[in-house]
């Protein structure tokens, strides 16, 4: 707002910040095809603020409006398996991981990972939230439960001395524009 931009919100739920400062909204599912419609004829582009937004929402808007970023990386994102082995697939180093999901599953792959290992929902976990810690003392069938007790991967352990942001924007022109690297403390 203190940019001169003129945002449209479109949520699911009434109690969000951002209807503070925009200049319209709308209420309504993500699966609510006339409202999505409707929404994404009064815009001239769509972004979304977190990966759970369902991709079918996106690809339901992409047809009537550019949706940035596309549909196939919000896919991508939005399952942390898919997600790391994606980036895996480019050549980037990741963390070792393995698919859970059972315990018996959770057992075999803590042997072949080791502990300390993190285990991790994949999809619908942010901001620590989905994840848990496999120490030398973690039982293991309880933090399969205190996750869900569903689709997980388990990731080996980094150790590390600092965790560090970067948040970056391509134009369609391709020009780049990054904010300034920021340090996360937990």
């Amino acid at each position: 707002a203190p940019l001169g931009l003129k945002c449209h919100i479109f949520a699911p739920e009434g109690d969000n910040p951002a209807f503070d400062v925009a200049a319209a909204r709308t209420i309504a599912p993500y699966d609510d095809i006339e409202a999505l419609q409707a929404f994404a004829r009064s815009v001239a582009v769509v972004t979304y603020e977190f990966e759970n937004v369902p991709a079918r929402t996106a690809e339901i808007l992409s047809a009537l409006v550019d949706v940035l970023p596309n549909p196939r990386a919000l896919e991508t994102t939005q399952d942390r398996f898919i997600e790391k082995s994606f980036i895996r697939n480019l050549g980037l180093s990741v963390p070792d991981f393995l698919p859970i999901d059972s315990v018996e599953n959770l057992t075999a792959a803590v042997a072949q990972l080791g502990r300390p290992s993190v285990l991790k929902t994949r999809r619908f976990g942010y901001d620590g939230k989905g994840q848990v810690m496999i120490r030398e003392t973690t039982h293991l069938a309880e933090a399969f439960a205190s996750v869900g007790g569903g689709a997980c991967i388990l990731e080996g352990f980094v150790p590390f001395q600092r965790e560090v942001s970067v948040i970056g924007a391509r134009g369609l022109d391709g020009s780049f524009a990054a904010f300034d690297v920021c340090e996360n403390e937990h």
